[in-house]
């Protein structure tokens, strides 16, 4: 994948699979540190340890519809491609966490990429299920938590497309905000 957004998509929409009622993205740039962590947080259904052994091998699936399961693999390679690693943890009922440092001035680290695009469309199509993005860059932290949203809403369903675009628009602007109005 071309950016760490499309794995964040890619793994999010795993954890929707698992049965995922909140999804926890945070993003962490250590930029005078040189790292990113990037953590994917579920409530899903969980894995044992031995099923937790098999996902981080491609040709390991769940799915009756395609032979091979790239998502964890592949988040797994690209972070390993930048010095960087990968920790799955998960207990079965319990949810999944996935945890990737990226080593960001390594030539290899793939760009972040377009994350207001990448959640707005989480929730556009997950309308059911919770999100919290956090992103944390230079000491300063944005947060979007879909549950204060719907709280505010009430009764209009936040898959409404003015809401989207409002959510596109106060993420790429809180974004902006951690980066010095870049």
């Amino acid at each position: 994948m071309e950016d760490l957004s499309l794995h964040i998509l890619d793994l999010a929409q795993n954890s929707i699979s698992a049965g995922a009622t909140l999804i926890e993205i945070s993003i962490s740039d250590g930029l005078e540190k040189g790292q990113k962590w990037v953590e994917i947080r579920d409530n899903g259904k969980g894995m044992d340890q031995e099923k937790v052994n098999l996902v981080i091998n491609p040709f390991y699936t769940t799915r009756t519809t395609r032979k091979v399961g790239l998502g964890i693999p592949m988040f797994k390679a690209s972070a390993e491609a930048s010095g960087g690693k990968l920790q799955i943890t998960s207990q079965l009922g319990k949810g999944t966490t996935l945890q990737a440092l990226f080593i960001s001035n390594h030539i290899d680290c793939i760009p972040l990429g377009n994350m207001e695009d990448t959640i707005t469309a989480l929730i556009f199509m997950n309308s059911e299920v919770d999100f919290v993005y956090t992103h944390e860059s230079n000491g300063r932290q944005f947060v979007l938590d879909t549950r204060q949203i719907r709280e505010v809403l009430g009764e209009v369903n936040i898959a409404e497309p003015e809401i989207i675009n409002w959510i596109k628009i106060y993420i790429k602007e809180g974004i902006e905000e951690l980066n010095g109005g870049v």
